[in-house]
């Protein structure tokens, strides 16, 4: 792989290529969710406009792009197929986290500049055309990291990671994986070390392919079987149990991320209702003007709220009120999503519940909005205990990570 020959050296340009790639994705998506196939040509676009690198800084010859220039690009491409915007939010997820990560969460003051070469490291890859996938989730305890089974313990190699991961997406066709893992070592498994790690797709990670679902079926989000040994700059940080305050500090990339592409899917659900009521001749229909109606409403403040956390994230990451805004956009996000879709596609009738009509499709995808981690009862949970003056990270009985 190379990169790109004119990657965009502005957000605005990234935004314009993401514009153009976006109803080529809408034109292949039925095909691609009819056959539960990974949207490989739409990657092959992706990579070639130079997306891949939108998260890397420009000292490196990434885009630069902030979390609210991501937030516009993700909805443009959600537009065309939720499935692709979605894995394509995996990948950004992980160079942009890296990207913004403080050299201060490294404790030692010798160690910053040997894992910020590290670091560098990794976001080139991306602008070689490197496709990242994120690898945290298990079957039983979902996105919990103090739940998780996956366990490493150090080798003279460095370290290795011994367990099954699930919902990954682009399993199979990500070239790198950000795994999270316990320390093996622990013995207070009430606040076990949880460390991320970047592992390379190869000998040691086994793709088993699980994933026959309901909506997002073109994301490839299959499990993997991990028995790996990798090098000590593998470890995210270069700091074991970096992965509470990774997402303490930086929430936005683990929530609201998810938020822009379900209010894009959102989007797309309002433009073909649009268009097939007009084809239809029921634009005329008061019931049907009132649903249409109800659902533009909805979906303009959806992403007004993920606007507002988006901008919020550039100005002030990680503060309290960031973070308020940063789990009100995931919330809405998902459940406008699924209710938008739901009302458009019964406003259009049985004829739009076919398979093969793209109403039907993007029903089916937006019922995972809500899914996401953070799912829409633990965003609501979060919300209700701030709501009520007390501080939803600590004042829960269930971990939420």
């Amino acid at each position: 792989m190379i990169p790109p020959d004119d990657a965009p050296t502005t957000s605005a340009e990234a935004l314009s290529r993401a514009r153009a790639l976006s109803p080529l994705f809408a034109a292949r998506a039925a095909q691609h969710d009819e056959a539960g196939a990974f949207p490989v040509t739409d990657f092959q676009q992706l990579r070639a406009a130079g997306l891949f690198g939108l998260m890397a800084p420009r000292r490196l010859g990434g885009t630069g792009a902030s979390f609210g220039d991501y937030v516009e690009i993700a909805i443009e491409l959600a537009c065309g197929s939720g499935a692709t915007a979605l894995v394509f939010n995996m990948h950004s997820s992980v160079v942009g986290a890296l990207a913004s990560l403080p050299a201060t969460l490294v404790e030692d003051p010798d160690r910053r500049a040997e894992v910020a070469e590290a670091h560098d490291r990794i976001l080139a890859a991306a602008l070689t055309g490197k496709l990242f996938a994120v690898a945290l989730s298990e079957r039983r305890v979902g996105s919990r990291l103090s739940r998780m089974s996956t366990t490493y313990h150090e080798v003279e190699q460095g370290y290795r990671i011994i367990g099954e991961k699930s919902f990954v997406s682009a399993a199979g066709h990500a070239d790198l994986y950000l795994v999270g893992a316990r320390s093996a070592l622990e013995r207070d498994y009430s606040t076990p070390t949880v460390s991320y790690f970047v592992v390379p797709a190869g000998s040691g990670v086994e793709v088993v392919r699980s994933w026959d679902t309901l909506g997002m079926r073109a994301t490839a989000s299959d499990d993997l079987r991990l028995d790996v040994t990798v090098g000590r700059d593998a470890l995210l940080g270069g700091v074991e149990g970096l992965a509470p305050t990774f997402v303490q500090a930086m929430p936005h990339w683990m929530i609201a991320s998810y938020a822009a592409v379900y209010v894009g899917v959102a989007e797309s659900a309002l433009r073909e209702a649009r268009s097939q009521l007009s084809e239809r001749g029921l634009d005329h229909l008061p019931a049907v003007r009132g649903r249409m109606g109800r659902a533009d409403a909805a979906v303009a403040a959806a992403r007004l709220a993920v606007r507002e956390a988006a901008s919020r994230v550039d100005r002030d990451p990680g503060s309290a009120t960031t973070n308020r805004w940063v789990w009100r956009a995931k919330l809405l996000a998902g459940d406008t999503a699924a209710t938008v879709a739901s009302s458009v596609l019964e406003a259009a009738g049985t004829a739009a519940t076919t398979r093969g009509n793209p109403l039907e499709r993007i029903y089916r995808d937006a019922r995972y909005g809500a899914l996401h981690p953070a799912t829409s009862d633990v965003c609501a949970d979060w919300l209700g205990i701030a709501a009520l003056g007390g501080d939803p990270e600590r004042d829960t009985t269930v971990p939420r990570w």
